[in-house]
């Protein structure tokens, strides 16, 4: 019996596949909890409406990831931290502080955790830091550092 799956199923397939199963445990275990429906002309059809539709909304947001990566590149990023006379900082600067810094200078909101800093940023200066914005996009761009 075909059924497209409307939820994971362990060993047996993930959300939107059309999966081949016996038709005892599409009757008693798939249909009734809800997990598969049957695979008719209409049920295939709307799946395929909206496996299109999600690769365009995919194709969109790699799109505007390159875009913004783009921008984040070409940006000069400052973060204003309190530091010794002697360069070194009192704590240090986290990707929150990053994230601060993307948003007044570009105006976008960019989650913490996708800021990646390779090493503590503890003293004045130019650093390297990395922006996760999508699962094949990845933005470099360079922090400074400056005393507030």
């Amino acid at each position: 019996m075909k059924l497209i799956l409307l939820s994971d199923v362990k060993e047996l397939g993930k959300q939107g596949e059309v999966v081949d199963v016996a038709e005892g445990y599409a009757r008693n275990f798939l249909l009734p909890r809800k997990l598969a429906t049957e695979a008719d002309k209409g049920a295939l059809a709307v799946l395929e409406s909206q496996k299109r539709a999600k690769d365009r909304r995919d194709a969109q947001a790699l799109t505007d990831a390159k875009e913004l990566a783009q921008r984040l590149e070409a940006a000069q990023l400052s973060v204003k931290a309190k530091a010794g006379g002697n360069g070194k900082l009192f704590g240090a600067v986290t990707n929150a502080d990053v994230a601060d810094a993307i948003s007044h200078t570009l105006q976008i909101n960019v989650d913490k955790h996708k800021i990646e800093i390779k090493a503590a940023i503890k003293a004045l200066g130019a650093y390297p830091v990395e922006v996760r914005l999508h699962k094949s996009v990845l933005a470099k761009t360079t922090v400074n550092v400056v005393a507030a």
